[in-house]
């Protein structure tokens, strides 16, 4: 998509800044950069190497004189300097060197940023060359990028699981009724994985192949057919590489604890709703969205649960940054749902 905007100057920018990965969606040309959140630096210096695909293919595998990052941590900005430079790489991609004086961006965000943690993203926002940055409450961006008709009076709930948080909401007549960031997500689980191959196994494996055994056999409920997979990491006792066979029960079990957090903080928020707005969730129900609305069976969790329907977004990777970049079509309505821009 990037090589069509070649020779064209790209318009104003929706920007879902993840935990775990980054989009970029150009108005009037939708998603043109979905990359990791992760920076490649010289050790020792604030020297970046690399950004995006490029340094995600470094973690865990980088020499000493190189270190790879993630500069969002729990959703949350964790190195300032790092997630500067990473958007401004990112926006500089997309904008192909160039630059516009009146460039808008509209920045997707965790319900649960302080105030401090809001103006590191305005200001990675303004020096990556915005002329006026809007914050977007991840919950509204999500429900906005899967369609859901936030300006009537009913109610509309969405969860969208993310890599650091997930974010929950429910919305009506364009505002947030009750929004709740439960700091337990995609990276939690991933986490949960590795502890249990280390417990169990005495394996160590890093961050990139606990992540796939949560792709290739994770799942929240009981599957029809359990599935397996071998595993390779380093044995903890005596060090040697070594390869392990495990189940998808296994792994599930695994997963209960941060499953439990984003059940409760499901739960939470549906007995905050006020009562006129909890009658038209028992037909609407909740929409998923997030990486973690792939995870197997956590619609049937959820169902079972609360008991009420539960939907998997379209595309739940791109609900945020589809959401952010359709605020950008009506200045109203960005004005109206996005916190007061700079």
């Amino acid at each position: 998509m990037i090589g069509k905007l070649f020779g064209i100057l790209p318009g104003d920018l929706g920007i879902d800044l993840g935990t775990s990965n980054t989009l970029v969606n150009v108005k009037d040309y939708g998603i043109v950069l979905r990359e990791p959140s992760v920076v490649a630096v010289r050790a020792g210096t604030t020297t970046v190497l690399a950004v995006g695909d490029e340094a995600k293919r470094m973690l865990g595998r980088t020499p000493e004189s190189i270190t790879a990052v993630r500069p969002l941590r729990g959703g949350v900005v964790a190195d300032v300097a790092m997630t500067r430079e990473m958007l401004r790489q990112f926006v500089d991609k997309v904008m192909h060197g160039k630059t516009n004086a009146k460039l808008r961006m509209v920045v997707a965000v965790p319900t649960g940023m302080t105030e401090l943690e809001k103006g590191a993203v305005r200001e990675a926002a303004t020096q990556a060359g915005a002329r006026e940055v809007f914050l977007l409450e991840q919950p509204m961006a999500a429900a906005i990028g899967v369609g859901l008709p936030v300006q009537e009076s009913a109610a509309n709930m969405i969860v969208d699981m993310g890599g650091g948080t997930t974010e929950i909401g429910v919305i009506s007549l364009s505002g947030m009724v009750f929004a709740r960031s439960v700091r337990v997500a995609g990276d939690d689980l991933d986490e949960a994985i590795a502890t249990y191959l280390r417990r169990a196994y005495h394996l160590v494996v890093g961050e990139r192949t606990a992540e796939e055994v949560k792709i290739q056999i994770g799942s929240a409920a009981p599957l029809k057919q359990e599935l397996g997979m071998e595993v390779k990491g380093r044995d903890i006792i005596s060090g040697l590489p070594k390869t392990i066979g495990i189940t998808s029960t296994e792994i599930r079990d695994a997963l209960q604890k941060p499953l439990d957090a984003i059940v409760e903080g499901v739960r939470v928020a549906l007995e905050r709703c006020p009562p006129e707005l909890s009658a038209d969730l028992v037909d609407r129900g909740m929409v998923l969205a997030g990486g973690g609305a792939l995870l197997r069976g956590i619609d049937d969790l959820l169902r079972a649960e609360t008991g009420l329907p539960v939907h998997v977004a379209e595309d739940p990777l791109s609900a945020v940054a589809d959401g952010a970049g359709k605020v950008l079509d009506e200045l109203p309505f960005l004005k109206k749902v996005t916190m007061m821009g700079v």
